[in-house]
Parts: structure tokens; sequence; C-alpha cells
């Protein structure tokens, strides 16, 4: 295995250990990636938001009660999962694979023998354990995955582009579950990282017209710059009444919810039609009361879109013959000491004003 000349038995990275406690500290190089894995020289690896949830609110996800039933990982974790990086060593019975080539890897770790595994769900594997989240992950040298997660990316792909490949799997994840968008109007509401990824995913698959609710003036120029067709601030205008007056007075045939809010959830499906159909992207961290009658009276569809099942190829190719420009999302590039103060805090306290801060572990 190949290691960095001044940390011979030992590597930094970003370590969860509770709530506003990330601790960037030496720990164990990843030892050789067992049957069915590869070991990867992390490139960038972006922070998305749920590493943010488990900063602010954690723990969501990490668990701490008792070990990852995959995984065995309990409490102490390294953080991270949207990278890409160079496949630097292969574990026994890995084919179709090289050292040396550059790669993405969904975060999905699955156990496979479910129902939901054997059915094609993976991402709703009854034992799913998320990269960085439920297992070591990216905010470090080196990390080991499994092979069946792994895309290759192409010659000439953008380097930052392999991390932002994630999130943007999780915006073509959402739209795919909303069916065909060529032709109709669709409402996304958060202008987030993952609500920008949505609103180009939606306008890459052939919306007529994506409209943007967001509040945040920063983020309002961002969800033009990436393709709505209107940006609608809740604080300025009656923004139900501005989307029926966009949309022949019947409201959007679509929505995306992409905040995880229980009131922008129900503003998500007060925005679409009878007929339509709301698509719930975001995190909740908190229940919601909602009376499902509106549901019965309208007949609107309300779907949940976890994280993705394949979309990795979708993303790579829409990036690669430039339906997907990534350029407008990076607003920050740091090295891995920085992560805490320049990476976790400035999302927290500068949110309105970052998309997309990337780390790269080989940074100073």
């Amino acid at each position: 295995m190949r290691a960095s000349p001044n940390t011979p038995n030992s590597m930094r990275a970003a370590v969860w250990h509770g709530r506003h406690d990330i601790r960037v500290e030496s720990v164990a190089l990843p030892g050789d990636p067992p049957p069915g894995w590869v070991q990867i020289r992390v490139h960038w690896c972006g922070i998305c938001g749920s590493d943010l949830h488990e900063y602010v609110a954690g723990p969501v996800f990490i668990p701490v009660e008792a070990p990852h039933p995959l995984t065995g990982i309990k409490g102490q974790c390294i953080l991270g999962h949207e990278f890409c990086g160079e496949i630097v060593k292969l574990g026994d019975g890995v084919s179709g694979f090289s050292a040396g080539e550059v790669v993405a890897a969904d975060a999905c770790q699955h156990c496979g023998t479910c129902h939901y595994c054997r059915h094609g769900l993976y991402n709703l594997c009854e034992n799913l354990a998320f990269t960085g989240l439920m297992n070591n992950g990216a905010f470090a040298e080196w990390v080991n995955v499994p092979a069946n997660l792994l895309y290759k990316l192409p010659a000439d792909f953008p380097a930052e582009a392999g991390a932002l490949i994630e999130p943007l799997a999780v915006g073509m994840h959402a739209v795919k579950k909303a069916g065909s968008l060529l032709g109709r109007s669709v409402v996304v509401v958060g202008a987030g990282t993952i609500g920008l990824c949505t609103i180009m995913c939606a306008k890459a698959a052939g919306a007529a017209q994506v409209i943007a609710l967001e509040m945040s003036s920063a983020r309002k120029a961002k969800a033009r710059e990436v393709g709505a067709s209107h940006v609608l601030d809740p604080n300025e205008c009656d923004v139900l009444a501005e989307i029926r007056a966009l949309t022949d007075g019947l409201g959007a045939e679509i929505s995306f919810e992409c905040i995880g809010n229980k009131h922008t959830a129900k503003l998500a499906i007060d925005a679409i039609r009878k007929a339509g159909t709301c698509v719930l992207v975001g995190i909740f961290e908190e229940p919601s009361a909602f009376n499902f009658f509106e549901l019965v009276a309208t007949e609107k569809h309300v779907l949940g879109a976890l994280a993705y099942n394949g979309e990795f190829a979708d993303v790579i190719a829409f990036i690669a013959d430039g339906r997907l420009d990534i350029t407008p999302l990076v607003t920050g590039r740091i090295g891995l000491e920085q992560i805490v103060e320049r990476g976790f805090e400035e999302l927290v306290n500068n949110k309105e004003h970052n998309v997309k801060i990337i780390v790269s572990p080989s940074a100073a």
C-alpha cells in the first residue's frame, strides 16, 4: 500500500466524535481492502448536507447505540462520501478495475441479500450503510470501499467534478422518480446544493419551466445561474399565487422539496395542481402535522426519494457531454486541516453564500 512519506503508519482524517465535535486527527491507515473491495487515494471530497446535519444536530445517521449490522461501526466515524480518487489497491476477486484508474464511488454500501437488494432497490437495503456515516469515509487520504459501487471516470473528466457526482445523482434520482419532465412545469423548493442539483437535472430532463423558491439572495442568483426559469422569494411575494399565475392558474405539475422542513414540505405539496406529483428529497429532522385529506381530495401524489439507484452513470455521462456544468456549484476549495473552520463552520455561519465546499486531503 502506498503511504505518505511523513506518516508511514497513519493518515490525517476528519473524525466525527459528537455534535459540534469533528476532529482532524491522525488515525491508522486503512488495511488492505477485503475481498470485493478496493482502496482509493482520495482526490476531492465534498461536504454534504448530511455531514452538516451530523455536525449541527447529530447523531442523525451515525450509529451510537449499537454497532451497525453491516459495518460494525459505532460512534466515531471518518466522515465524507462525495468523492473521487485513484485506485491504489484491489482486494481479492475484484475484476474490471485496475490500479491507477480514477473513479467515483456510490455511497450506498448494501448487503446484496435482503429483499430490497434482490429486487434492485439497493438504496433501500435493510442494512444500508452510507460511506462516511455508517462506515469510514473519504475525509482522509485513503478509503476502502466496495468495488460494486465504483464508476470509472473518462480520461478528460474535470477533476473537481468527481466530487459533485454524488449530490447530482441525488437530484437525478428524484427527477427519475417523478416520471417524464419533458415539457412540464416544475417547482423546486430550496436552492441549496441538492435544490440546485435538482434544478439542473430537471432542466437536463426537458422541463419546460423550473420555478425555484428561495429566500437567500446569493442562492437565488445561483438558481438563475443553473437554469431556473423563475425564482420566487416567499418573503417578497405570495409564491403560490405566483406559481398559479405561471401555470395557467393550475399549479405546477411536479414539485421537489429539497430542504427537509415541515413547513416547506406542505408548501411543496400546495404548489402542485390536482393529480400532480410532489417528490420529497430533503432530510427531515423533526415530524410534522399534515391533514392527509388534502391528498385524498386532490389525488396528489407524494413520493420519497432516497439517495440514488444507479444514477451515477447518468450524471457522469451528462457532465462529460456538457448537459450538466458543475462550475457554479463549487464555492470553496480547502485542505483537510481547514475542514472545521473553513468548511463546517463556514457552511453554518455563511450558508447563504456557499453551495459546495470541496476538500483535498492532500492539500496543505
